[in-house]
C-alpha cells in the first residue's frame, strides 16, 4: 500500500501526518465492508490517499484512490475524524486505530457532520474544497440516514438533508446539475438545492455533496406501494380496485409528475435525435448484456429466443428516437409523496455507470420502463415468504398491471404522448432492465430471482 498525497493543506496538517501515514492500510481493510464500496469481488492492489485536506482540528477530508489487480481504479470520498480516546458510540463506524488515536467515518460523527454543514453555511473555501449556499442556513445537529446506499445522507434538524457522494467521478454530478435546472424552472416536483460542496478530482471541478430541503411530510413511493399490496393480500376475496388501499390514483398522478419533469428537462437542457443506426446500436448492446447474463444465469436460458426477438425488433425498427436528459435510475424508491404531490429524488443515474453515460441524452422511455419494473417488484416482493404465494400470484399480477396502466395513463394525459404507443422500444427497455435484475438477484439475492424471471416470461410471451 502506498501513500501519495497530492493536495496537502497548510501547516496545521502536521499533527495529522502520523494518522495519514497509517490510513491506507486501515482503509484497505475497511472499505470492502462498506455498502457503497463498488469494488466487491475484486482484489485491492493498492490504496493511496490522493488528496488530504484539513478542514478542522478533528476533521480530515480524504479522496482515496483504490487500485485493483485488474488495472482498474476507483476514487472514494472518505471524511474522517480522529479521537484521542475511543468513542463507544462510534464503534460501528471505526476505521481503525493509529498512533494519533481512533479514526472514524466522519459522516457518522457529530463533529464531522457539524463541520460539513458549517462549510456550506459559510461558503467556505479550504484545503482545495469550496462550498456554496443558496440562502441563509442554520447550524443544526446532523443525523445520518439509517439505511446506507451508494452514498451517505445526513439529515440536519429535520430541515436539510446533505447527500455526500462516496464514489467520485470527475465533473459535476448530474444530481446537482438536474435538480438545479429543474428548480430554476420552478418545477414543483423536485427539492431545490440549498447548497453544495465541490473539490477538484483529476483536474476537474467535482461535486462532493448536495444539500437540499428535507421533505418531512414525504413518504417513499415504495412504502406506499407495499402498503397497498399488503392490504390487497389481506383481503382474500377482493380485487385491487376494491381494496381501501388502492394505489392506482397515486400511480396516475406519479405518471403525470414524471411526464412534467421530462417536459421541463427537455426545455431547459439540451435534447437531440437518436438516429435509426444509433437505436440499432443500442439494441446490439442489449444483446451483449443478454449474452453475459445467459452465460451466468442458467434460469434465463428458456427465454433466450423471446428476448432476442424483442431486441431484434428494436434493431429493425428503423426510425429516429427522441433523446434528452432523464432520471436514469427511476423506481418507486426514488419518489416521495408530499402534501403537494410527487417529488422526484436522486438524479445521479445508476452509480455503477460511468459519468459520461449518466449525463448522456437518452429516451424518456427508459425512465418509464424503470418505473414499470418497480411496480412488478412491489407486487411480488411480499410474496417471497408468503404462505399463500401460489394462490396470490394472480393478485400480484392484477395489482401490478392496474398500476402500470394507471402510471402510463397519467403520463399520456400530461405529455400528450402515450408511452405504450412505442411498444417495441418500451418492451425492449423493460426487458433490458429485467435482464440486469436477473444478474443482480442471482449474485446477491437468489431467493428474489423469480421476480425478474416472471416479468421476462410475461413480456416475451
Amino acid at each position: 500500500m502506498t501513500h501519495a498525497p497530492t493536495d496537502l493543506p497548510g501547516p496545521d496538517a502536521t499533527s495529522h501526518d502520523a494518522v495519514a501515514a497509517e490510513l491506507p492500510g486501515l482503509l484497505a481493510e475497511w472499505l470492502p465492508s462498506q455498502r457503497w464500496f463498488a469494488g466487491k469481488g475484486r482484489t485491492i492492489a493498492a490504496v493511496e490517499l490522493e488528496q488530504i485536506a484539513t478542514l478542522t482540528d478533528e476533521l480530515l477530508h480524504l479522496v482515496v484512490l483504490v487500485r485493483y489487480d485488474t488495472g482498474q481504479d476507483d476514487r472514494y470520498q472518505v471524511p474522517v475524524t480522529t479521537h484521542a480516546e475511543p468513542d463507544p458510540s462510534l464503534e460501528r463506524h471505526r476505521i481503525g486505530v493509529t498512533a494519533g488515536g481512533s479514526v472514524y467515518d466522519a459522516l457518522h460523527d457529530s463533529a464531522g457532520t457539524a463541520a460539513l454543514l458549517d462549510l456550506v453555511r459559510t461558503d467556505a473555501a479550504i484545503g482545495g474544497l469550496s462550498a456554496t449556499s443558496m440562502r441563509p442556513l442554520d447550524l443544526l445537529p446532523g443525523m445520518p440516514v439509517g439505511v446506507e446506499q451508494s452514498n451517505t445522507s445526513i439529515v440536519y434538524g429535520g430541515e436539510y438533508i446533505l447527500k455526500m457522494f462516496r464514489r467520485l467521478a470527475p465533473g459535476t454530478n448530474p444530481d446537482l446539475e438536474i435538480t438545479r435546472a429543474l428548480a430554476d424552472a420552478d418545477s414543483t416536483h423536485v427539492a431545490a438545492p440549498l447548497g453544495w460542496l465541490e473539490g477538484t478530482v483529476a483536474g476537474e471541478p467535482t461535486t462532493l455533496g448536495v444539500l437540499q430541503e428535507f421533505l418531512r411530510s414525504g413518504t417513499e413511493g415504495w412504502r406506499l406501494a407495499l402498503a397497498s399490496v399488503r392490504d390487497l393480500y389481506a383481503e382474500g376475496d377482493l380485487h385491487a380496485d376494491e381494496v381501501g388501499g388502492d394505489f392506482a390514483g397515486e400511480s396516475e398522478r406519479l405518471g403525470a409528475a414524471t411526464a412534467q419533469v421530462h417536459d421541463t428537462l427537455a426545455h431547459v437542457l439540451p435534447t437531440r435525435t437518436a438516429g435509426a443506426e444509433e437505436v440499432a446500436a443500442e439494441a446490439d448492446r442489449m444483446v451483449e448484456r443478454l449474452d453475459v447474463a445467459l452465460a451466468a444465469v442458467e434460469q434465463l436460458r428458456p427465454y433466450e429466443a423471446g428476448l432476442r426477438a424483442v431486441y431484434t425488433a428494436l434493431r429493425d425498427r428503423g426510425r429516429e428516437l427522441h433523446a434528452q436528459r432523464i432520471h436514469g435510475d427511476y423506481h418507486l424508491g426514488q419518489v416521495l409523496r408530499v402534501d403537494s404531490g410527487w417529488v422526484l429524488l436522486d438524479f445521479e443515474g445508476e452509480p455503477a455507470r460511468p459519468l459520461s453515460e449518466r449525463v448522456a441524452a437518452a429516451s424518456p422511455l427508459r425512465d418509464v420502463a424503470g418505473m414499470l419494473r418497480s411496480y412488478d417488484y412491489a407486487a411480488r416482493y411480499l410474496l417471497l415468504d408468503h404462505p399463500n404465494a401460489g394462490s396470490l400470484a394472480y393478485r400480484a399480477e392484477e395489482w401490478a398491471e392496474r398500476n402500470r396502466t394507471a402510471f402510463c395513463n397519467g403520463y399520456a394525459t400530461a405529455s400528450g404522448t402515450d408511452p405504450r404507443d412505442e411498444d417495441v422500444v418500451l418492451r425492449a427497455f423493460e426487458l433490458d432492465k429485467a435482464v440486469y435484475e436477473v444478474m443482480y438477484e442471482a449474485r446477491h439475492r437468489p431467493s428474489w430471482l423469480s421476480i425478474p424471471l416472471s416479468a421476462i416470461e410475461r413480456l416475451v410471451g
